[in-house]
């Protein structure tokens, strides 16, 4: 990718920015040779105006976002209703140790993949693909 990443660096971002993105759908574009339909939720820099510009300046892309809160069709919101249901209750002493608890709860989620397929589930969705 273009765009580089850092994480936990001070006074840099930590997440992909709005050129991260388009950089990383431009590549798959390049790639598959094909339109992308993507599915988004309302994350800012999904939402932003620089953001709308770029997708419009796009007519392979098709963008559908997702509404506000979709637990219905977002197995995310799964995902984080499981790993704050695990931190209840817990009186972490710091921001390192509540990174550690996090940590831990998210592998021990990777690690259940009943509890993954669950969440699709939850959704409608699954995570077979389909057969032609």
């Amino acid at each position: 990718m273009a765009h580089e990443l850092h994480r936990g660096r001070k006074g840099e971002r930590g997440s992909f920015s709005e050129d991260d993105y388009i950089a990383f759908l431009d590549q798959a574009h390049q790639r598959l040779q094909a339109p992308i339909v993507l599915i988004w939720d309302n994350l800012n820099t999904h939402v932003s105006r620089r953001m709308h510009a770029l997708i419009a300046a796009r007519k392979w892309l098709t963008v559908i976002r997702l509404p506000s809160y979709a637990p219905d069709l977002n197995p995310t919101e799964g995902v984080w209703r499981w790993m704050k249901r695990g931190l209840t209750n817990i009186a972490a002493h710091g921001v390192d140790h509540l990174a550690d608890l996090v940590r831990q709860r998210l592998r021990a989620c990777q690690q259940q993949t009943d509890l993954l397929a669950g969440f699709f589930a939850n959704t409608g969705m699954t995570l077979d693909p389909e057969l032609p």
